[in-house]
């Protein structure tokens, strides 16, 4: 018994090791506009004044745009401060959901 019980906590181990922290490179905008393109919003006069006004105004979400998905941030306050920029972000991506638990996002390259 003490095996097979074992065998389960070491399968459940290797499972969550598989949902460690990852790093990500991408824009930062939001829900509305997720593949960074603002020029059909237009929400105001720059990229970053239009993720601002997105965000405020129609209840959007912040995401990160990697050039092929876009992934839904779940820290706001950190997002906001880069908003439209090349950021890395490092995180733990729920797939499903498309969503990066952040634990840090700082500026790119």
């Amino acid at each position: 018994m003490m095996t097979r019980l074992g065998a389960i906590v070491l399968a459940a181990a290797a499972l969550s090791a598989g949902q460690g922290k990852q790093t990500f490179t991408g824009v930062i905008t939001d829900s509305e506009c997720p593949l960074g393109s603002h020029s059909q919003m237009r929400m105001g006069p720059t990229d970053a004044e239009c993720v601002a006004a997105c965000i405020a105004d129609h209840d959007a979400t912040y995401v990160l745009y990697d050039g092929k998905n876009a992934y839904a941030l779940s820290d706001r306050k950190a997002a906001a401060r880069f908003a439209a920029r090349k950021v890395t972000v490092t995180g733990v991506l729920d797939a499903k959901r498309k969503t990066i638990q952040v634990n840090s996002i700082t500026a790119a390259p």
